[in-house]
């Protein structure tokens, strides 16, 4: 579904990404972890099209992703931001309903947010609550549902449990395991949270040094050495 080919990527003399192959496919969910400052957050902003990389090739559907093709892209892709990132002058319905009120009625766009907010535990009550009522969950929430609203193939988590506490954290994690497996989207999902890693992923890629270090499934990663100081190991 989406594969980087020999992206690099540096702000002046310092190199964040190094050359990164990556692939994942169809309805597969991966998990990019590093360190904080290894370019996680870069390497999704190349994907995205908000970072335009120095060398290599961003492609989707083994198609290229540039400016001929991102408007179809920009049309299937979902995004839950670390933060949130709800616009705070909008109700929560709005929030969610954003990219749908650009085409067709409010009535319409307001009844299909209510639903993907019950889809992640939120009842109709809460759809004309601001950004500024909500809890840290419930934002998190918020931005989950407006994420899925448009049905996307696929869909970006940036750090789906920063600020969570880790019962607010689980279920974040265990509502984006349910949709990914529901909807049948493809997933990459930027952490540094291990259970995160274990709840969400199929795999989970190690980008080190610019590069991708290790590279494979989430049951097979207990006995990757490159892993052993995110899972703990000495």
């Amino acid at each position: 579904m989406i594969r980087t080919v020999g992206l690099h990527k540096a702000f002046g003399p310092k190199t964040v990404l190094a050359g990164v192959d990556l692939a994942v496919g169809q309805g597969e969910s991966l998990c990019v972890i590093g360190q904080s400052g290894t370019g996680k957050s870069i390497l999704l902003k190349c994907i995205l099209g908000l970072v335009a990389p120095d060398g290599g090739q961003v492609f989707w559907q083994d198609r290229p992703l540039d400016a001929a093709t991102r408007p179809d892209f920009f049309r299937r892709f979902g995004m839950l931001f670390q933060g949130g990132a709800l616009f705070d002058s909008l109700t929560v319905w709005q929030n969610v309903g954003f990219r749908l009120r650009q085409r067709m009625p409010d009535a319409r766009a307001r009844a299909l947010a209510i639903e993907k907010l019950a889809r992640v535990g939120l009842g109709p009550e809460t759809a004309d609550l601001m950004p500024a009522e909500l809890s840290g969950g419930m934002a998190k929430r918020v931005g989950l549902a407006r994420a899925i609203a448009d049905d996307p193939e696929v869909i970006f988590f940036d750090e789906p449990t920063t600020g969570l506490d880790p019962i607010r954290a689980r279920r974040i994690n265990d509502l984006i395991r349910g949709i990914v497996t529901e909807t049948g989207a493809t997933a990459i999902t930027i952490t540094h949270d291990m259970d995160s890693v274990r709840a969400i992923g199929d795999r989970v890629a190690l980008l080190q040094d610019g590069h991708i270090a290790w590279d494979g499934p989430v049951a097979g990663m207990d006995r990757a050495a490159p892993l052993a100081g995110f899972l703990g190991r000495s």
